[in-house]
């Protein structure tokens, strides 16, 4: 950490600070005071040396996170898949179609056009979206103590917390909405969507055009930054509660209480938000089928 006694200040920035590793340019002069004499790629240490890595930077512990998350997902439905039976089903069986089967009645209800592939990235964003959320409810000093006993001294756990990863998600789901739009519309139905909505006139396409594009460009915005801000205010509240543990028995008692507390709430605000993230897919989805 910061320090074997580290102000609430840096304990704090310690949490909040991805493992990065990143391209430092030339003349750069690093924590130990060694100036780099070439660009280098290298692990930073601290948010300052993050910050200087700018675009050319990868946020490896999110990265990992989320991809071994998303393997265990998979792992998890594919045994399911090659054991389920006809008969009496077992408690994951069971778990699984229930869940399958959420997702499948909310997509009907939602989504009115013909695509077999929105119910299975229904699934996957929700279940996805929910185990990474999930981390959020590991002690904050659990792993991060771990990976320092290892040699590693900055790591986060949840990946939802990390822009880069909600936005990245958002982005991907609105390259399919401006590709199923052109596919069911064609490039000049999409085009004239644009254009001549709601303003059915060729004076107002400057402004249907405005109006449009940036109702468009907002979507992938509020779906990744919804998800990252409400999962960092969550994690940013445990840490504040841990701060409490340092401050001597009582506050140490206390804070133990509201962790507790914030833990079982936050169970529905992690469900809700992988529930959200996967409705407004769908919905985005749909539109874009929506041929008028």
């Amino acid at each position: 950490m910061a320090g074997e006694n580290p102000t609430t200040t840096e304990y704090i920035q310690h949490h909040l600070t991805n493992l990065t590793y990143g391209k430092l340019p030339a003349g750069y002069e690093r924590y130990d005071g060694t100036v780099l004499e070439a660009d280098t790629w290298t692990m930073a240490h601290g948010s300052a040396e993050a910050s200087a890595m700018g675009f050319n930077a990868f946020h490896v512990d999110s990265l990992a996170w989320s991809f071994g998350l998303g393997v265990i997902f998979c792992a998890l439905f594919a045994l399911v898949a090659k054991s389920v039976t006809s008969g009496v089903p077992g408690r994951l069986q069971n778990f699984v179609e229930i869940i399958v089967e959420f997702i499948d009645n909310n997509v009907k209800d939602m989504f009115h056009g013909r695509n077999p592939l929105v119910a299975p990235l229904a699934l996957t964003i929700f279940v996805w979206v929910f185990l990474m959320n999930l981390m959020d409810l590991v002690p904050v000093d659990v792993v991060p103590s771990l990976m320092m006993a290892l040699g590693v001294e900055y790591h986060k756990i949840v990946p939802s917390t990390d822009p880069n990863i909600t936005l990245g998600m958002a982005v991907a789901v609105f390259i399919l909405m401006l590709y199923y739009s052109i596919k069911i519309k064609g490039l000049g139905g999409f085009v004239k969507e644009l254009t001549m909505h709601p303003f059915n006139h060729w004076l107002f396409i400057p402004v249907n055009l405005f109006m449009e594009l940036v109702g468009l460009l907002a979507k992938p915005f509020s779906l990744g930054l919804r998800l990252f801000g409400n999962m960092y205010a969550g994690e940013m509240i445990f840490i504040l509660i841990a701060v409490m543990y340092s401050a001597g028995l009582f506050f140490g008692l206390f804070g133990g209480f509201l962790q507790l507390g914030w833990a079982i709430f936050h169970i529905l605000v992690i469900t809700l938000q992988a529930f959200i993230f996967m409705v407004l897919t769908v919905v985005y989805l749909s539109m874009a089928h929506e041929d008028h």
